[in-house]
């Protein structure tokens, strides 16, 4: 599938006027739209696409195809992308192995990818790149901030991940924090949806609590079989795997269940609050944290692309860098490697008054919170 789209056309439906580009930006936003990640991929490109809305520029075009969550899709619709269609910038890949697939070899080609969700360890040391940006985190960090919150109450934990880039980070974060005793660490499968065994380890683990990333299709199959279980043992993990695409599917079995993140839908600010309304107005529904990271991530490109030409590695990387964007998540700047610093909260799912399950704030773990691999980068 592709979608066109000329920030012309939708400025016109928003009645906005536009910034002046120096020069046209062709984007390619290659993002999950089928299958059991759909959900993730459809608040990524909708967040995105509601930041180019705002912006009202006739000279910025978005070219979006679906990866299906397939690496060797992802690759091939990049090399179109960059090769026949001419993008100046990549974006939008929500998984890490497919980014691990497609970002090397972009930036390799003098294409900028500015990434919304994924954010593998390795493209955040060593390998960084002067064309590489996260404008999400780094893979390690949401779960860092659940390691250190376990400390207080949880004196042996089972923890759980599947088995790809993202999920071995997001291990390595938990325990890089965490001063327990880890009774289990167990990797899935990528897309599993039978997990009896898992919840049977579980059970006789003697754990106290049980820490969670299994984003998307994966976690609403987890959580419905842990529900009926009857296992009551604690519950908590990264903001992805309660995130707002995926609480209406699990319903009230995440109810209680503690996460992290950068951002949650009662931020009491008035950038927050403009965001949450528009995009509900806009889609009419509640926006989880991968649009609020590609929103971002847009908002990026867009003041970049309004000062310098983005053909002008040098001096659109600089524009980059100074990260001038009003984040719905508050405070952002760019840590030397590219990746954010800023701040990650404790949330807790509950239903309001309207009936909806979402995200409350229930304090701040880490404040500016910096990567454990920007010191690698030699940049």
């Amino acid at each position: 599938m592709k979608t066109l789209v000329s920030a012309a056309t939708l400025a016109l439906s928003m009645g906005v006027s536009g910034l002046a580009f120096a020069e046209p930006v062709k984007i390619g936003m290659i993002t999950t739209l089928s299958g059991g990640g759909a959900g993730l991929g459809i608040d990524t490109r909708d967040g995105f696409m509601l930041a180019i809305k705002q912006a009202g520029n006739s000279e910025i075009e978005v070219i979006t195809e679906d990866d299906g969550q397939k690496p060797e899709l992802a690759v091939q619709i990049a090399d179109k992308m960059i090769q026949s269609d001419q993008v100046d910038i990549l974006t939008g890949i929500v998984w890490s192995n497919l980014l691990m697939a497609v970002a090397p070899s972009a930036v390799a080609q003098g294409k900028f990818y500015v990434s919304t969700n994924a954010a593998p360890a390795a493209l955040a040391g060593e390998n960084c790149n002067p064309l590489y940006f996260n404008a999400a985190y780094q893979n390690d960090n949401l779960h860092e901030a659940m390691g250190e919150y376990a400390n207080k109450d949880y004196k042996k934990m089972f923890i759980m991940a599947p088995n790809y880039p993202a999920g071995k980070d997001s291990l390595t974060g938990f325990k890089r924090f965490y001063k327990g005793e880890v009774a289990s660490e167990v990797y899935t499968q990528v897309g599993q949806t039978d997990y009896a065994a898992e919840i049977a380890q579980i059970r006789a683990s003697g754990a106290d609590g049980v820490f969670v990333f299994l984003p998307g299709g994966m976690g609403i199959a987890f959580m419905k079989q842990y529900a009926q279980s009857g296992v009551d043992t604690p519950i908590m993990g990264p903001g992805f795997s309660f995130s707002q695409d995926v609480l209406p599917a699990i319903g009230d079995a995440a109810l209680g269940a503690k996460a992290s993140g950068q951002w949650a839908p009662d931020f009491d600010t008035e950038v927050s609050k403009k965001f949450l309304a528009d995009f509900q107005a806009e889609y009419g529904r509640l926006p989880s944290i991968y649009a609020v990271q590609a929103y971002d991530a847009a908002q990026l490109i867009i003041s970049a692309a309004a000062k310098a030409d983005v053909k002008d590695t040098e001096a659109f990387r600089a524009e980059l860098l100074k990260a001038d964007i009003q984040s719905p998540r508050g405070d952002f700047k760019f840590n030397t490697n590219q990746h954010p610093i800023q701040d990650i909260y404790l949330t807790e799912v509950v239903k309001g008054s309207d009936g909806v399950l979402t995200n409350k704030t229930v304090e701040k773990i880490f404040d500016d919170h910096e990567d454990a691999y920007a010191k690698d980068c030699k940049m």
